[in-house]
């Protein structure tokens, strides 16, 4: 194994035709910037009916989200409209408890609270959620060193 081959991992999420719906809430909720966004539409290539059901052409095949330092991406499978997410959290780092408290707010809107937003003792502010997506969220202070 050679760690020098690693370049970058990112999340990769199948929002199942949701995906525009979370690109808008991410952008208003966390400050997410739209990087690219390509629809079915768009594809060179005709859409498999396995994957995108007819009548789905409008939805996002990909998108690219810029949140902060980090990227995410997304896109639209089988549009059913039910997005699984389990077993994955997405960490969200910020170095001030007002952004915490706000970026908190904001996923849980239409959401679930987990953890409350409180002060733990790795943080001055840590909590958990999922969001309307059903995607868990960690949200917290990154701690200064002493």
């Amino acid at each position: 194994s050679n760690p020098e081959r690693l370049r970058l991992l990112q999340p990769y999420m199948n929002f199942d035709g949701r995906c525009e719906e979370a690109v808008e809430f991410y952008r208003q909720a966390i400050g997410a910037e739209v990087v690219m966004l390509m629809r079915y539409s768009d594809s060179p290539e005709p859409c498999d009916p396995q994957i995108i059901p007819p009548g789905n052409e409008n939805k996002v095949m990909h998108t690219t989200l810029k949140i902060g330092d980090s990227v995410l991406m997304a896109s639209d499978c089988n549009c059913s409209g039910k997005p699984s997410y389990q077993g994955i959290t997405l960490a969200l780092t910020t170095n001030s408890v007002d952004e915490a408290e706000r970026l908190f707010v904001a996923l849980s809107d239409g959401g679930q609270i987990h953890m409350p937003l409180e002060k733990t003792f790795f943080s001055e502010k840590f909590g958990m959620l999922a969001d309307r997506f059903g995607v868990s969220w960690m949200v917290l202070v990154e701690q200064k060193p002493s």
